[in-house]
């Protein structure tokens, strides 16, 4: 069983998303980290926001579950972290599939929720090279204020166009890439929209974790 460590979020989570429970076919228990809303855990590095994290890891863990992941891409800072406080294994963020993707030589771009947000940090810890490049959804966009500042509703059409218009600026950026890597947890549902309009691969965490559970 996975489990899962969700921020604390009322915004709608269509089938995709990490948080629908159809999401994924094998079973899967979540769990509210409190206090841990969007803002802060993509916007802050304080590492305070750490422990109760590690605190519902360790809860999860002794309810049963084989392997832990977390509900933020923004979480791959903590990776190392996460992993040391626990004895199953840990897959904080889509990242982590970028960096495998780099070893195998493979140029990936990152589309994530937001672009200044996301630094260094979040790439070295979890082994990506730190210049990959970046395009971020549009700052005050439909989709930009649902997730970051925990909105009810969510425009689905807004939230593809988004998508889209990120990447398409990420390539027209950056024509040598071949592989898309989605960093937000809530970016996967958009993911087959991407592959039709860019024909490229697109890795996401549901990429991510159907491969690491078929591989326990």
């Amino acid at each position: 069983m996975l489990g899962i460590l969700m921020l604390e979020t009322r915004f709608p989570r269509p089938p995709g998303d990490i948080g629908h429970p159809d999401t994924f076919a094998f079973a899967t228990r979540r769990h509210v980290v409190a206090g841990a809303s969007p803002e802060r855990v993509v916007r802050s590095d304080d590492p305070a926001l750490l422990w109760p994290f590690i605190a519902v890891a360790r809860q999860l863990v002794a309810e049963g579950c084989g392997a832990l992941t977390t509900s933020c891409g923004f979480l791959a800072r903590w990776q190392r972290e996460l992993q040391a406080a626990v004895p199953v294994p840990v897959w904080s963020s889509a990242l982590l599939q970028l960096a495998e993707a780099q070893a195998q030589g493979r140029r990936c771009g990152v589309i994530t929720i937001e672009a200044a947000s996301l630094g260094a940090a979040h790439f070295e810890g979890v082994g990506a090279d730190p210049a990959t490049p970046v395009e971020g959804i549009t700052p005050g966009s439909a989709l930009h204020r649902t997730l970051l500042q925990d909105l009810p509703e969510l425009d689905e059409t807004d939230a593809r166009a988004q998508v889209l218009a990120a990447a398409a600026r990420l390539l027209a950026r950056e024509p040598r890439i071949d592989t898309l890597v989605l960093e937000c947890t809530n970016l996967p549902p958009y993911a087959p929209a991407l592959r039709a309009a860019t024909g490229l691969p697109v890795l996401d965490v549901v990429t991510l974790l159907n491969a690491r559970m078929a591989a326990l």
